[in-house]
């Protein structure tokens, strides 16, 4: 076991592992550490704790120190030179007339590097850019693009649900979701309906995918026969999963036929699960929704 403590670098960024050394650190301080980006001031928001030794990275990195008043004015002061660099390197981009949309400027805490946070749809010559910037700078100049996923945690917003977006305000890292998660669930296939602010999947879809998965595995699929209580055999018309209802399209003795609403304890089917099918028109407007997954370009210090 090791004794590690929790650090994030930015607003629901990446949790990283330090030794605290002898250090009395406790959750809610700021603390000074070496990265690979250079010395970077950051929040503890794991206090001491011990985890298993596969769990860390090593060499595992100690914290230089418990941040004080001065070094929390530096920080102050950075910030404040973020915004006046973002401003001169929107200029040079302009001057240059370069295809790309500036999203972020960031310090280090030692002011050893300046990093600048972009998208564009494709590759970028940005060469002549960074010596620009390294000459008004005098510093280390680093681009990075950022897909819109990434530009959205760092802006933040609201959802369609009326709450601040997830990835703005506490998750740390960016889930797969599929299309396949949209049907599972019998949501809409509109992409105005599936699709967050970044114009990608929503990532709730993932927060009731075990639920809806578990319930499923109990209802027959649209399309199923059924046999009901009563005898009679039908077709499944329609499923309300969170209930646990299905509507049948069953055959009354003189052939006629009926849509009457049953629970499925109610009814006797084999039981399996169709797989979701999406037609191949679904899959041409859907296909975009489901970029840029996967884990965040932000955080990268270890």
């Amino acid at each position: 076991m090791t004794k590690v403590i929790g650090v994030r670098f930015r607003t629901a960024g990446k949790i990283y592992f330090f030794a605290p050394g002898n250090l009395h650190i406790k959750h809610g301080d700021h603390v000074i550490v070496e990265t690979a980006r250079g010395i970077e001031f950051g929040n503890v928001v794991m206090g001491p704790k011990e985890v298993k030794d596969e769990e860390v990275i090593q060499p595992l990195k100690s914290v230089i120190r418990i941040a004080t008043e001065k070094d929390k004015r530096t920080e102050e002061k950075n910030r404040e030179k973020e915004k006046e660099a973002f401003k001169i390197c929107l200029e040079k981009i302009r001057k240059h007339g370069l295809e790309m949309k500036l999203i972020d400027a960031e310090y280090t805490f030692d002011n050893n590097k300046v990093l600048f946070y972009f998208t564009a749809d494709g590759r970028i010559d940005f060469r002549e850019l960074v010596k620009d910037l390294a000459a008004v700078f005098r510093t280390r100049i680093e681009l990075r693009q950022i897909g819109v996923r990434d530009e959205t945690k760092i802006r933040g917003g609201i959802g369609i649900c009326g709450r601040p977006l997830c990835c703005h305000t506490y998750l740390s890292e960016f889930a797969a979701v599929s299309i396949k998660m949209a049907k599972e669930q019998n949501l809409s296939l509109n992409p105005t309906k599936i699709s967050g602010v970044c114009g990608r999947l929503m990532c709730c879809l993932t927060n009731e995918e075990e639920t809806y998965e578990e319930l499923n595995s109990q209802l027959p699929a649209v399309g199923d026969s059924v046999t009901t209580a009563d005898g009679l055999r039908g077709t499944v018309r329609s499923l309300s999963i969170l209930r646990k209802q299905v509507s049948v399209i069953v055959t009354l003795e003189n052939d006629e036929k009926e849509v009457r609403d049953y629970q499925v304890e109610e009814l006797k089917f084999k039981p399996r699960r169709k797989k979701a099918k999406v037609s191949k028109e679904e899959m041409k407007k859907l296909a975009k929704l489901e970029k840029d997954g996967g884990e965040s370009k932000l955080d990268d210090v270890k």
